[in-house]
């Protein structure tokens, strides 16, 4: 994540359908990179295909991670 995480955009959309697996560093990954958006009063909106929805929902981040259908529905979240 680097220089990018910490000194990047508040607004960001991260599209994560080509993705086919997420582990536990990913989604903490994920975690911290909302988090970074929140205190510089931004968003990080995801685009996620069926698999990945289904391990956010194992662990309970679906309500914590704002994910969207398509990324022209991201970008209108962008807040």
């Amino acid at each position: 994540m680097g220089n990018y995480a910490t000194q990047g955009p508040s607004n960001l959309v991260l599209d994560l359908s080509g993705i086919d697996f997420v582990d536990s560093s990913g989604l903490g990954a994920l975690v911290q990179l909302v988090k970074k958006a929140k205190d510089a009063q931004g968003s990080l909106q995801l685009i996620a295909n069926p698999r990945v929805m289904q391990t956010v929902k194992l662990v309970r981040l679906e309500k914590f991670l704002s994910i969207q259908p398509s990324v022209d529905e991201a970008v209108a979240n962008l807040s």
